[in-house]
């Protein structure tokens, strides 16, 4: 590719504002021509993002550059980036893949006379499927965190009609999971040594994984009991996640296999699985193992990549025609 793909990142100073700077400056057919950030505007990226001293020599900025911009991604924050499109309205772009949940749920996903889709590229047995959806919205509302651990976790059994009684999900996240501001629960003392249960039940992503899964099954799925758990580490994500079916061990393999055979970022473990083997990749890692009647699956991925700036890479890589693994080759730190 002779030309590089235009690409602008808005709200960069955050956490997954960060990874995608990471993911984009070391890609190959890609040009980062632009990061903005209100609160940080004039200052260097790399004051904020201090591993890339000597990787870049971006400012922030408050505005969008007059050129044109073959893909914009929004890392603003939940409720802020409709707002954002309507006060904008930025016509030299022809790509949007928002991080937030502004756009993810059915019935909210015009903006204008933009469309988004769901954009987990899995949600389909073959890839091709999903990417000939994707291109015909031309924008993206890229998942949640929680919600692409779990969804991974259980797709294949919805594609296949086989979600017939409730789900039940145990899943702890790292603490860049709440953000870079400050919170009572998100800063050193409250997290260090210590665990604790959160909005039990409730948690936003359920709606998600309900749609996405309801989809797939051609009918609404029973219902999913989903505890969250804070943990007291940086980034990962384990999801422990069972439900009653009809398939014994060998039969559930072999379809979790199969459905994902097609996916390069999924993949099926015979053996019991862990987050280092994940964290720092664009990596989802499944583990299957039936109990009694109970099917049990393990997920396991990076909050901050596949869960969410990895997948918007894979989106932006489908979207533009690129190969859906340029510049996600990530090698785990296990040790």
């Amino acid at each position: 590719m002779n030309k590089k793909i235009n690409v602008v990142i808005a709200g960069g100073a955050g956490y997954t504002g960060g990874e995608l700077i990471r993911l984009l400056l070391h890609h190959p057919f890609i040009k980062l021509s632009a990061v903005l950030s209100e609160s940080r505007d004039g200052m260097t990226v790399s004051s904020i993002h201090r591993d890339l001293e000597g990787e870049t020599d971006l400012f922030f900025v408050r505005k969008l550059p007059d050129t044109v911009i073959d893909v914009l991604f929004l890392c603003l924050g939940h409720e802020r980036s409709r707002t954002y499109l309507k006060e904008n309205n930025p016509d030299n772009v022809y790509h949007v893949i928002d991080l937030s949940q502004d756009f993810r749920h059915r019935g909210n996903q015009v903006t204008g006379d933009r469309r988004f889709i769901y954009g987990l590229p899995e949600i389909c047995k073959e890839p091709a499927a999903y990417t000939g959806r994707l291109k015909s919205a031309g924008n993206v509302a890229n998942p949640g965190c929680f919600a692409t651990a779990i969804t991974l976790a259980l797709i294949p059994l919805a594609a296949e009609k086989l979600l017939e009684k409730d789900i039940h999900v145990h899943a702890i996240t790292g603490a860049t999971g709440a953000g870079a501001r400050l919170s009572a629960t998100s800063h050193f003392p409250y997290r260090d040594n210590n665990l604790a249960v959160y909005k039990a039940f409730t948690h936003q992503h359920v709606r998600e994984i309900r749609e996405t899964l309801s989809e797939s099954m051609g009918s609404e799925v029973p219902t999913l009991y989903f505890i969250p758990v804070r943990g007291d580490f940086p980034r990962g994500i384990l999801a422990s996640v069972y439900t009653p079916c009809l398939l014994d061990q060998e039969q559930a393999t072999n379809l979790y296999r199969e459905y994902y055979r097609a996916h390069p970022f999924v993949h099926v473990s015979e053996q019991e699985i862990s987050m280092k083997e994940v964290v720092n990749t664009n990596r989802c890692k499944l583990h299957i193992e039936k109990h009694g009647h109970m099917l049990h699956i393990t997920s396991v991925l990076d909050n901050l990549l596949k869960g969410a700036s990895g997948t918007a890479v894979q989106n932006m890589n489908l979207l533009t025609g690129l190969p859906q693994t340029a510049g996600l080759q990530l090698k785990p730190s296990v040790f």
